[in-house]
């Protein structure tokens, strides 16, 4: 597994905090990347803009000029981990947030690197429902009116709603997850769920609920305004199979129940199989400074 960083990242990291409006609190975002080109870069300005201290991007399995383009920004606050294999969905969240951790955040928000909308002030909302309002998870409302005629066939509808309503949070979330647009976490989050879980993101929001931590949506982005890739039909099939079973996977974890993606003799496997979950394992066995403290 070949990795390299821009810069060394230490737990050193928060004596050198910058100064922002949003008081003490040590803020990073991480930006997963993988075949970004065109995109990231306006992603990264974007960031750049911001009251923030990192941005860590998790560049892994790219094949076009992502690593040039980000490379050339030269931002002070950026930092890259580099995988030349993919690591698929997910994985990179988790690996962005210890690192994230390491250097002392108080404040971890996510972004993919595909979203080239301009949503900053959404950004700061969930960042100060951290910082301000307590919150353990800050969530976006990316749907705040009814889905189209056309979504409303889409199972992960159905299943992210199932999911909150079993986890008692659907009269205040609705069907807002961490799955869908950007969301925050808190310090005492990343001290408390498994790093692993964060690379099944509707698991880690299962996992805070059983430990009680404070869970709310803290901003509204319509979905059409995260400016986000189009996406393949065959995509489109994979990512709905793929919230589905994390969000079974969810449900069977809020309930002490063996873990399943299966539902009415039908396995939601999607790009779960190409999870690499012993990519993630070697990184922090690797990483010994990453170690919870």
């Amino acid at each position: 597994m070949e990795i390299y960083y821009t810069k060394p990242v230490t737990t050193e990291g928060h004596k050198h905090r910058a100064q922002n409006i949003r008081g003490d609190g040590m803020i990073t975002v991480v930006v997963p990347a993988k075949n970004e080109a065109g995109r990231i870069t306006t992603v990264l300005q974007n960031l750049s803009t911001l009251p923030i201290d990192h941005i860590i991007v998790v560049s892994n399995g790219s094949n076009d000029t992502t690593m040039h383009e980000v490379l050339k920004l030269g931002i002070p606050k950026l930092q890259i981990l580099y995988f030349h294999e993919r690591l698929g969905i997910d994985i990179p969240r988790a690996i962005g947030a210890k690192v994230a951790l390491a250097l002392g955040s108080d404040v971890v928000a996510f972004v993919d690197g595909d979203m080239v909308g301009t949503f900053a002030d959404s950004l700061l909302q969930l960042i100060d429902h951290i910082l301000l309002k307590h919150l353990d998870m800050a969530l976006t409302n990316c749907y705040p009116s009814p889905p189209r005629h056309i979504e409303r066939y889409n199972p992960t509808f159905q299943w992210r709603l199932n999911l909150n309503k079993e986890l008692g949070l659907d009269k205040k979330i609705n069907l807002s997850t961490p799955s869908h647009g950007p969301h925050a976490v808190s310090r005492h989050f990343l001290e408390t769920i498994p790093f692993r879980e964060l690379a099944i993101p509707p698991v880690s929001m299962a996992l805070a609920r059983m430990n009680k931590l404070k869970i709310d949506v803290a901003t509204t982005i319509p979905h059409y305004q995260l400016g986000s890739s189009l996406k393949t039909h065959i995509h489109c099939a994979k990512i709905i199979d793929t919230i589905v079973g994390d969000c079974l996977e969810a449900i069977s974890v809020f309930q002490n129940a063996p873990r399943t993606r299966q539902w009415q003799n039908k396995s939601y496997i999607g790009y779960h199989s190409e999870r690499r979950f012993d990519l993630l394992d070697t990184f922090f066995k690797d990483n010994l400074a990453y170690a919870k403290p």
